[in-house]
This record gives C-alpha cells, sequence and structure tokens, in this order.
C-alpha cells in the first residue's frame, strides 16, 4: 500500500470498499510485503521503502482481531444508545439520529473488513454475518437518505425559483429574447411551489414507510440473530485454520487487491468531455464510491487510519450519489399522473439542476483524486 502523498505517473494504489463486486486479482500476482506495480507502460516499479507496513513481529491475528473487536463493541455501544433515545420520551431525535447513524457506521466496517480479509477468516461465517449487516445498514439508512434528498430538493427549488434565476440551466438558442426568459421565469415561480408540496409528500411518505421498516427490523428476530453474532464478535473472532501464526504481513495481499480494483474501477471512469446527462454512466460512478469505501477501511485495518489524501475524493462520490438519487427523485415525481403543466416544467427544470451537480461533483472528484494518473489512463 502506498502513502497518500505520493503522485507519479505509476498507478498507485489504494484500497477498497463494501460492494458486491467479485474478488478480482492484480494484474500482477503479488506477495505479501514484495508488492510491484505496473506503471501506465506496463514496467514493474518496486515498492517504496517508506511506505509503512504492520510491524514484523505482528500477527495477523493480533492486527485484524482487535480491528474487529473493537467495530463490533461500537456497533453494541451505538445500539444500546439507539434504545436509549428511541423512547417515547425522547421523542426518536437528534440523539437517536445520531446513534443510527453510529451503529451503520459500525456495521459497514465489519462488513467491509469481512468482505476485504475474508481469507484470513472462517469464510462461511464472514459470508453470512457479511450478508445480514449489509441488510441492516440498508434498512437504517433509508429514512436518512429520503430526508436528505427532501431537503436537498426544496433548497435547489427555492434557488432556482429565485430572483436571480438564470432561465433554465440549458444551453439557449443565440436569439432568445427577453420576454422568454422572463415567461420561463414566471412558469417556473407559478410550479415551483407546487412542486416542492409535491415532492414533500411523496418523500415525506417514503421517509414514514423507511422509519416503520428500520423499526420493524430493529424488533425482529433477524436483527436480534445479527445483534447476537457482533456481540459474539466483540469477544471472539472466528479466525481460519492456520492464520493465527501468520503475520501480520499476509493482510496486505487482500488490501492491496482490494486497492487494485478501486484504481481499475476508477480508470475506467468515463472522461469528463463526455456527453452530459448520460444517466447509464452512474452505475460506475456508484461502483467507484463503494470501492473507494472498502480502501478507507482496509487501510484502517492494515495501517491504523483511515487515507486523509482521499477524504475530498470520497466526500465528492458522496454529493455525486446524493445529487443522482435527487435527479431520480425529481424526474419520478414529474412522472406523476395529471400534474399541472408548470408542476411539470420546474420539476423538469429541478432535474436538470441535479444533474449539473452530478456533473460538479464528477469534477471535483477529477481534482481532488490524488493519483492522477489512474484517471488519465485510456
Amino acid at each position: 500500500m502506498r502513502r497518500p502523498d505520493q503522485q507519479t505517473t505509476t498507478r498507485p494504489t489504494p484500497d477498497a470498499a463494501p460492494g458486491t463486486t467479485p474478488d478480482t486479482p492484480p494484474a500482477e500476482a503479488t506477495g505479501p510485503g514484495t508488492r510491484r506495480t505496473a506503471d501506465a507502460g506496463g514496467a514493474a516499479r518496486s515498492p517504496d521503502p517508506a511506505v509503512p507496513r504492520p510491524a514484523g513481529d505482528l500477527t495477523t491475528e493480533a492486527v485484524l482481531a482487535p480491528y474487529l473487536r473493537g467495530q463490533a463493541a461500537e456497533f453494541l455501544r451505538s445500539l444500546r444508545l439507539h434504545h436509549e433515545h428511541s423512547a417515547p420520551a425522547d421523542s426518536g431525535g437528534h440523539d437517536a439520529t445520531a446513534a443510527t447513524r453510529a451503529l451503520r457506521r459500525s456495521a459497514r466496517r465489519i462488513s467491509g473488513s469481512l468482505h476485504t480479509f475474508r481469507a484470513a477468516l472462517d469464510p462461511l461465517w464472514a459470508d453470512q454475518l457479511r450478508a445480514e449487516l449489509a441488510w441492516l445498514s440498508g434498512i437504517l439508512a433509508r429514512e436518512h437518505a429520503y430526508a436528505n434528498r427532501l431537503t436537498r430538493l426544496v433548497e435547489a427549488l427555492h434557488q432556482l425559483a429565485g430572483p436571480a434565476l438564470p432561465a433554465a440551466r440549458g444551453v439557449r438558442a443565440a436569439g432568445e429574447s427577453a420576454t422568454s426568459d422572463a415567461q420561463g421565469r414566471a412558469a417556473l415561480g407559478v410550479g415551483a411551489a407546487r412542486a416542492g408540496a409535491l415532492l414533500e409528500r411523496r418523500l415525506t411518505l417514503a421517509r414514514t414507510r423507511s422509519h416503520s421498516a428500520a423499526l420493524q427490523a430493529l424488533g425482529s428476530s433477524r436483527f436480534h440473530a445479527v445483534a447476537d453474532a457482533v456481540a459474539l464478535l466483540a469477544s471472539d473472532v472466528p479466525l481460519a485454520p492456520g492464520t493465527a501464526g501468520r503475520t501480520a504481513e499476509a493482510l496486505l495481499e487482500p488490501a492491496e487487491r482490494a486497492e487494485q480494483r478501486l484504481l481499475t474501477a476508477v480508470a475506467a471512469l468515463p472522461p469528463d468531455d463526455t456527453e452530459p446527462y448520460n444517466e447509464a454512466q452512474d452505475a460506475a460512478w456508484h461502483q467507484a464510491r463503494l470501492l473507494l469505501r472498502l480502501h478507507r477501511y482496509a487501510h484502517e485495518v492494515v495501517l491504523g487510519a483511515a487515507d486523509p489524501a482521499l477524504t475530498g475524493a470520497g466526500h465528492a462520490l458522496d454529493l455525486h450519489r446524493d445529487a443522482v438519487e435527487a435527479a431520480g427523485a425529481a424526474a419520478a415525481a414529474a412522472r406523476t399522473p395529471r400534474i399541472a403543466p408548470a408542476t411539470a416544467y420546474a420539476l423538469g427544470v429541478l432535474h436538470a439542476d441535479q444533474r449539473h451537480e452530478v456533473e460538479a461533483a464528477r469534477t471535483v472528484f477529477r481534482e481532488t483524486w490524488p493519483y492522477a494518473a489512474a484517471l488519465s489512463t485510456p
């Protein structure tokens, strides 16, 4: 694994994120502690001797097990806080939301580590717990996602319908008159309030259903089985046979494979001069986001901390995901039967605005991605 501040013309190697992508090996077979990275011309490069690595006298168990136990303890602590702040007297306020966020955070880290370091763990146990944690994290994420989406879209509508509205954010004909601009503003002003009300009805209903689903999930026998499994993990990490005596260097190989998957995904992202509004490209960006998240977790396990150089890129991919989903919500609302033309117009402008935000997030990612060579690879 390389340090994030090393920007060279060689293709770097971050780690991975909790996705369901196949465990494709890197282009070159590598052994722990002896990795060689291929540059754009195909030449091999010896590892940088300054790259931090686990201490040679540490075992795989001494590195991986404490991390998993710590995340399991954080999961149980967050669960206890969630129960405390979800009581009727607390009204499920900010503290309950923060506890849910912490619960999801620890669940993602456990799940991501089980994915990346599966070879060092009991594989059947790891696969089952990872699937259950993915289910739980997904259930808990929906309510928060709908709330954020509504806030984002309503704020965007207010900005678009304001006095400084630059008449739909698309390309205008050269001879378009000021009268047409004024008419566009007026139409958007009329439709924005109705569009906001429609979005609020739709997304509030979805949020309410997600809240009910989360409460139902947290009271289910399935969730209690997950909580019991995590409680056992807090005291005992099931390792694969023969893993306990291996050195921590063995963890570098799966971390580097995950890293290579991230680099491959980023290198395959479409260039910034492609046609705008191509929603078919969104999936590739979402996959890069998941792989980047896995990278962060593997980095935490192997090197003890997240890679700070990737903070900006990760934030840009989060904004990209939010804008994509907001654009989808606006488009779905515009398909509502029998809505007024002004409402449909406002939703169309809102959809275009969010697609512009998607493009802006992609630009920010390219500017903040610390390994420029991976983006320039054809």
